[in-house]
C-alpha cells in the first residue's frame, strides 16, 4: 500500500524527471542553434547530442524505477 509520504517522494522524482527532460531538450536545441550561428565544427554538435542522449538514458532508468516502485506498492 502506498503511503502519502511515498507518493510525495515519487511525485517529486517525476517532477524532477520532467525538468531534466525539458532542460536537456532546451540545451540541446540551444547548443545546436548557437553552434550553427558561430560556425562550430560538427564534433561540438556531436557533444551536445551525446549529452542529450545521456540525459535521456538517465531519465529512462529513473522512470523505470518510479514505475517499479508504484507497481510494487499497489
Amino acid at each position: 500500500m502506498m503511503t502519502p509520504e511515498r507518493d510525495r517522494e515519487l511525485a517529486k522524482r517525476a517532477r524532477m524527471l520532467s525538468l531534466v527532460i525539458a532542460g536537456a531538450v532546451f540545451l540541446w536545441l540551444g547548443g545546436q542553434w548557437i553552434g550553427r550561428m558561430i560556425g562550430l565544427p560538427g564534433r561540438f554538435a556531436l557533444l551536445f547530442d551525446l549529452m542529450a542522449i545521456g540525459a535521456f538514458v538517465w531519465v529512462l532508468v529513473v522512470a523505470m524505477g518510479i514505475w517499479r516502485a508504484r507497481r510494487s506498492d499497489s
